[in-house]
């Protein structure tokens, strides 16, 4: 899933985190309490899962594969704790795993930071996956695999989605400013150049219904193009490389040429106010940039309500946002049902499920050609092809090189600089000279 924004998927926190089970609301902050590993089978306990975005797991708006779960392991119950803003979770998590408390026993971790968590400095922390719980690595896109793998070979997160990129619009508000609605005619006002995106927001900004923007959020937009780029933040080594990145330097000018032409709301996705939440559901802008776990969030967010109005396009280049891993803290007190509980929920068959209710595109090869994946379709959507959309998307991803920094740096020209430019009208320059001053000053290369 963005993540955060990363992405995955990516990103702002909710104030109350809200646990998914039924049940008193519980942070991560607890260790789970109970015996070691060699306590009896039946011994009741909880495993606590942390994550952020929408993974589509649980028992409310989700696959309900923690009743499923608990159905056939009796005296295990799950409780997850959900964040929105994948940034904050990221900075809450490291800094539980340096004191080694407070962890959940499953945490999600988002591509934008997983080669920080199989770094040195962390890669300790995890147990191995690929050795306990028994999960079939083999089922995984091999990419999948090996970015959660660390220098020794230990594989410390298995796999949930990847997150294949496409267009999501808003049917009526196109059709009011006098735009095609039909999804193929969509995907050609802006196909192959993001530049053709823009002109597509020009035109919906002449004849746009009062009180709505082309696009929700210059940010938004910045990390779907940079999506899109074989280059991105580290170069072929792995490091951090971001000022001389020509994907980053196409993302950004994309970016501020949308804020400067007033063709977004100047929404921060994922903000702790809920605004850009309540811009789904009262239609205030006509596009969002859409990985495949992007829909269930509008899905949510919208409402019932909203159903039909909302369907999916082709993006004007292809690229993969985000995508997450389920990873087990190894001081955890049930780390062995805790790596048996993940491996069971990233295991192809409960791909499949959570494809089917979130639009979540899966980790695992059998799943991506499955007929449940291609002949997929999203009612809210208006039964909107999804599978074919976002498999095809998902065929033509080749990850990008990665650093260790990716998901803060990301952070900071997002949230630091393109946000300064679209809400405030700083200037461009100042706003890059800005973020180059955060990364020195809170990032040791």
């Amino acid at each position: 899933m963005r993540t955060s924004s990363s992405r995955r998927g990516r990103r702002a926190a909710i104030a109350a985190v809200a646990v998914l089970t039924a049940g008193t609301a519980l942070l991560t902050g607890c260790d789970s309490g109970g015996s070691d590993d060699g306590a009896a089978a039946e011994e009741k306990i909880t495993l606590r899962i942390g994550t952020f975005g929408s993974f589509g797991y649980d028992n409310t708006t989700g696959a309900k594969l923690y009743a499923e779960y608990e159905k056939t392991h009796p005296n295990i119950t799950i409780e997850e704790s959900n964040v929105a803003d994948g940034q904050k979770y990221w900075d809450t998590l490291k800094l539980r795993l340096s004191r080694d408390s407070g962890l959940a026993d499953i945490q999600a971790l988002e591509v934008g930071y997983i080669a920080e968590a199989t770094g040195p400095a962390m890669a300790g922390k995890w147990a191995d996956l690929g050795t306990s719980g028994g999960a079939d690595l083999g089922a995984f896109l091999d990419w999948k695999v090996k970015q959660a793998t660390t220098a020794d070979g230990k594989v410390i997160g298995l796999g949930t989605d990847i997150g294949p990129m496409a267009i999501c619009y808003n049917k009526d508000l196109f059709a009011q400013a006098k735009l095609p609605t039909e999804r193929a005619e969509v995907a050609k006002l802006w196909a192959g150049d993001w530049s053709k995106f823009l002109a597509a927001g020009e035109t919906y900004k002449k004849n746009a219904p009062a009180g709505t923007a082309f696009h929700d959020s210059a940010s938004g937009l910045f990390n779907a193009v940079v999506s899109s780029e074989p280059v991105q933040y580290a170069n072929a080594k792995g490091e951090l490389d971001y000022e001389n990145s020509p994907g980053v330097k196409k993302a950004w000018d994309t970016a501020v040429a949308a804020a400067k032409g007033e063709l977004t709301a100047k929404l921060r996705q994922f903000d702790e106010k809920g605004t850009w939440n309540a811009a789904f559901k009262n239609s205030k802008f006509a596009t969002v940039a859409c990985p495949s776990w992007m829909t269930g969030i509008i899905k949510d967010q919208a409402g019932a309500e909203n159903q039909g109005k909302w369907d999916i396009a082709e993006p004007p280049v292809a690229g993969n946002w985000g995508g997450s891993f389920l990873a087990v803290p190894k001081s955890g007190k049930h780390a062995k049902e805790a790596a048996e509980l993940a491996a069971w929920l990233t295991a192809p068959a409960q791909h499949a499920k959570v494809f089917g209710v979130n639009g979540n595109i899966p980790s695992t090869k059998e799943t991506l050609t499955s007929p449940a994946v291609q002949d997929a379709k999203l009612p809210f959507f208006g039964d909107a092809p999804v599978g074919r959309i976002y498999s095809a998307a998902a065929a033509g991803i080749t990850p990008a090189p990665i650093s260790r920094w990716d998901g803060q740096v990301k952070t900071f020209l997002t949230d630091n600089g393109i946000l300064d430019i679209e809400q405030r009208g700083t200037d461009p320059a100042k706003a890059w000279e800005n973020v180059k001053k955060l990364v020195d000053d809170k990032i040791d290369q």
